[in-house]
């Protein structure tokens, strides 16, 4: 299946039925009078997050999504019967935004969450309803309320407890398939991943879901390589694994230039917690291996641990120390809603 996290579609609930014009005729009822029911109302338009979806592209192929309207009122004051409403499916993560991209309209987060996005229009008035006093026979009736209807843009965020980043090529796919369930492609060449991974981790009874997207190279922020834009996946995580190749010639300018694109594209991503790992280790020899360390070291201002993605080595050290982070963020988090309170 193809991996599509944008996708523009066209919404419209639907319109109210009309209301009937209808008079009570009637053997033995000398004045029968106005008999004209209401119509029906419009279908909404409701979104629902379901598990087994991870990509949008069903909108690449039907982008139109028009809600049935309300069947008109008949006679003997008879309800014209509600459009339907129209459930559309989107994946868990999944942002629905205006038009112009400048405003969350929803954010469905939690598998079953639903939302009713825009309303049908309601059914127009019977001419029954019409009737007073001084207007015995009314002829009058409503032709139903217009629906709702625009464009919005959806938006898929991947909800995952630990983000995978590095240039290309620094066996991050190749190491979300050493500690998860993933089957990531792992190749030779630059940007082989193309699209977001998940992958589940189970380590110590515990597990997390780890998430690997493309590499990023200098300038991904303008463009460059395949850009930034997949870098929204990881927003919504609470810890990143930094993975430095340590065949690099420079190890601490590999570092900074991920950092810099991690701060050029913000929404929170230069906040995060960090882990920093030099990968590849089993392809040097120790005393290298120190000297990049210490290099490293300086660079990020933590210690980086050593780890090879193909054989699992030091992943285990790796895995512990993101089980803690995880951890605390969330006694954090815990605590910070326990000592809040309304005013």
């Amino acid at each position: 299946m193809h991996f599509l996290d944008q996708a523009k579609i066209y919404l419209r609930s639907g319109a109210g039925g009309p209301g009937a014009v209808s008079f009570r005729r009637e053997k033995f009822v000398e004045y029968g009078g106005p008999d004209g029911g209401n119509g029906g109302k419009g279908g909404d338009i409701v979104f629902e997050a379901v598990e087994g979806l991870n990509t949008l592209i069903d909108f690449r192929y039907t982008q139109h999504f028009k809600a049935p309207r309300g069947k008109g009122g008949a006679g003997r004051n008879q309800t014209g019967a509600g459009g339907g409403d129209l459930l559309i499916k989107v994946p868990v993560g999944t942002q629905i935004l205006s038009e112009d991209k400048e405003h969350v309209l929803a954010d469905f987060t939690q598998v079953g969450q639903q939302q009713v996005f825009l309303r049908g229009g309601d059914g127009g008035r019977g001419n029954a309803s019409y009737k007073t006093s001084t207007n015995r026979a009314p002829r009058q009736h409503g032709t139903g309320w217009p629906g709702e209807e625009m464009w919005v843009w959806l938006r898929l965020k991947l909800l995952a407890d630990v983000g995978l980043v590095g240039l290309p090529n620094a066996g991050k796919s190749t190491f979300i398939n050493q500690v998860t369930n993933a089957k990531a492609r792992v190749g030779a060449y630059p940007f082989t991943t193309l699209h977001p991974q998940l992958g589940v981790v189970q380590h110590k009874g515990c597990e997390f879901v780890m998430a690997d997207i493309p590499g990023l190279i200098e300038g991904a922020a303008e463009g460059a390589g395949i850009g930034d834009r997949f870098l929204g996946h990881i927003e919504r995580t609470r810890v990143l694994l930094h993975l430095v190749d340590a065949n690099n010639e420079d190890v601490g300018e590999a570092y900074r230039i991920v950092r810099d694109e991690l701060d050029a594209y913000g929404a929170g991503l230069e906040d995060k917690q960090e882990v920093v790992a030099l990968n590849k280790a089993d392809t040097l020899d120790d005393e290298l291996l120190d000297a990049l360390a210490a290099e490293l070291e300086e660079a990020c201002g933590q210690k980086p641990f050593r780890l090879s993605g193909a054989t699992g080595e030091g992943s285990e050290a790796v895995l512990d120390t993101l089980l803690d982070r995880l951890g605390v963020e969330a006694a954090e988090s815990q605590e910070a809603r326990e000592d809040w309170s309304p005013l």
